[in-house]
């Protein structure tokens, strides 16, 4: 049986790409899909946070849930946890933690964070493995005021995306994807040559008025694709 928030998720989309709900319309209220599916108000907007993440609705605080207009729709990538990635093709998802700490940003990332040269940030890196095959090397930057207790966390057992996603709702986010080849360091910890062609992910997202944190994930080629839909 499907957890219950992918099947809340699954009721909307459908009523979306249906057209029955149009770009605009209202999305029942939380305590309307909370009655309907008899879960908690946890689960609901575990679904509704990642449709808004995916660009599939729009939030608004004291208004509600909304269908989101077609051209925010089509130019949002999802924002998905590498964790749930690897569980729903039905493998297992590990990780190893490389380094968790706070420190000072130079300019670049500091830049990038919104933040002055020399304040202090969380900086984790990790490595994903799918059924211990290592295929993302994700190098993570931290806002402490969107998440004063990022660094407590297990990120053995919970990523930081899921945890992020959950203490800092996403409200922006932006994106690139490169080719490139890995550095000594990523090599290593992905078990690959510094010859193998990488794909590599940077992104930043925000959260109200702060960027969030700023990430760059990195994943042999041979391994992983991106894959996406787009609508017109």
């Amino acid at each position: 049986m499907k957890p219950a928030y992918l099947q809340v998720k699954e009721f909307i989309q459908q009523h979306i790409s249906s057209g029955e709900w149009r770009p605009g319309d209202l999305v029942p209220s939380e305590a309307t899909l909370m009655q309907q599916f008899g879960i908690s108000r946890m689960t609901v907007n575990r679904a509704l946070s990642e449709l808004s993440a995916e660009g599939m609705v729009r939030r608004v605080q004291g208004l509600g849930t909304f269908v989101a207009e077609l051209h925010r729709i089509a130019s949002n990538l999802t924002i998905r946890d590498i964790q749930e990635e690897v569980l729903e093709r039905g493998h297992v998802h590990s990780a190893r933690l490389l380094l968790s700490q706070a420190e000072k940003t130079d300019a670049d990332v500091a830049h990038s964070l919104g933040l002055p040269t020399g304040a202090t940030v969380f900086h984790t890196v990790l490595v994903h493995m799918e059924n211990g095959v290592p295929i993302q090397y994700e190098d993570r930057y931290v806002n402490p005021a969107v998440a004063p207790d990022y660094l407590k966390t297990n990120f053995i057992t919970t990523t930081p995306t899921r945890y992020l996603l959950k203490e800092a709702p996403l409200t922006e986010a932006s994106y690139s994807i490169e080719a490139c080849l890995p550095s000594v360091g990523q090599a290593k910890y992905l078990d690959i040559t510094v010859r193998e062609a990488c794909l590599a992910m940077v992104r930043r997202t925000v959260s109200g008025p702060h960027v969030a944190s700023v990430v760059r994930l990195v994943y042999p080629g041979s391994r992983y694709s991106f894959a996406g839909k787009f609508q017109a």
